[in-house]
């Protein structure tokens, strides 16, 4: 059987990450990043998720996603109350997970036609 490899129908997708860096198509990045499928900022000055303030969220809310996906480096940190409390209040779900399953379920939600945004807090 053959498998052919399909490009997705979106611009920006993550081909991998971790706590110290990621691929997004073919750019490594080495610095905390957000990103939607048809955008991508490349300077986001957020060094750990404990530190994370409702300021640092205010250019991801702006882009009005459905979902944010939060990546939190090697392991899963939840960011203070009032950060989820704001993105709940909005209507915004927050999803806080690993670096790695953050752009897994950033893939699969792009690929899915969701309108979905993903922050990588990254060591850099």
């Amino acid at each position: 059987m053959q498998l052919n490899h399909e490009p997705p129908d979106y611009a920006y997708s993550l081909r991998a990450a971790d706590g110290r860096s990621a691929k997004v198509n073919d750019q490594v990045l080495g610095s905390s990043f957000f990103l939607t499928p048809d955008q991508l900022v490349t300077h986001w000055p957020v060094a750990s998720a404990a530190a994370l303030q409702l300021a640092d969220l205010e250019p991801i809310l702006a882009l009005n996603p459905a979902l944010i996906v939060l990546g939190t480096g090697d392991r899963q940190v939840f960011p203070p109350a009032v950060v989820m409390a704001a993105c709940l209040s909005r209507g915004i779900g927050l999803e806080v997970m690993n670096n790695p399953a953050a752009a897994r379920t950033f893939n699969i939600l792009a690929g899915e036609g969701r309108k979905v945004a993903a922050a990588f807090i990254l060591e850099g």
